[in-house]
């Protein structure tokens, strides 16, 4: 799959890839990564800065503690899933999916009907919806992820916010800009600096949407 810039993927977007070409990348790993692979060969985009022609993926075991982040060609990529996508399939998910995850992001669905920006949910939740492999249990977060290109004020975060409280399943929502993540929680409830998580590492900061702005006013 030839990739432009404007489809290229972003963090938290699921990518299906050739599994004949996956075995450089498994180069060493350990053994259950390329088991994993060939059973449900999907992998999620991380947040980390990748060679020339390649993308930062993450490789999902079977429990929590197997991830395993490597760097793969673009050309074994066969589909990109985004957010968006991923949301328009929990709007219509089969009656099945009743973990609880699953049915908290139905209400949270409900709560943020007004939500202009690109969201939907990662972790679990969106690998399970992704892929079709139950990946959810009923201990399962519910982890989701909003773009926003443009800055969204505090006032805004912290509605967004409280209308995610109270739900069955502990929620964890991640910001995206164009340059960083960053928690809506802590963006919303914490005096800056905040944690910001950029490609090349962590650092605190006071404005999320700075460097991106910066880059704007460069080119004009």
């Amino acid at each position: 799959m030839q990739l432009s810039e404007v489809v290229r993927p972003q963090v938290h977007d699921l990518l299906q890839l050739d599994p004949a070409g996956l075995q450089p990348a498994c180069i060493d790993a350990p053994t259950w990564v390329g088991q994993a692979l060939a059973s449900c060969s999907w992998v999620v985009v991380r947040r980390a800065q990748a060679p020339t022609g390649q993308i930062a993926v993450g490789v999902r075991g079977c429990s929590r503690s197997e991830r395993w982040g490597c760097f793969v060609s673009t050309d074994l990529i066969s589909r990109v899933v985004s957010l968006v996508e991923l949301l328009a399939m929990a709007r219509s998910a089969a009656p099945s999916l009743r973990t609880p995850p699953f049915q908290a992001l139905q209400q949270l669905v409900e709560r943020w009907c007004d939500l202009s920006l690109p969201w939907g949910p990662t972790g679990s939740v969106g690998f399970e919806l992704g892929t079709g492999r139950q990946t959810t249990t009923n201990f399962s977060d519910l982890d989701i992820a909003i773009r926003a290109e443009v800055r969204i004020s505090v006032e805004q975060a912290r509605l967004l916010w409280e209308r995610a409280l109270g739900l069955q399943t502990k929620v964890d929502v991640r910001v995206e800009t164009l340059e960083c993540g960053f928690s809506l929680e802590e963006y919303a409830r914490t005096p800056s600096p905040i944690l910001l998580r950029y490609p090349g590492g962590v650092q605190f900061g006071r404005d999320p949407w700075a460097k991106a702005l910066q880059a704007v006013e460069g080119v004009e």
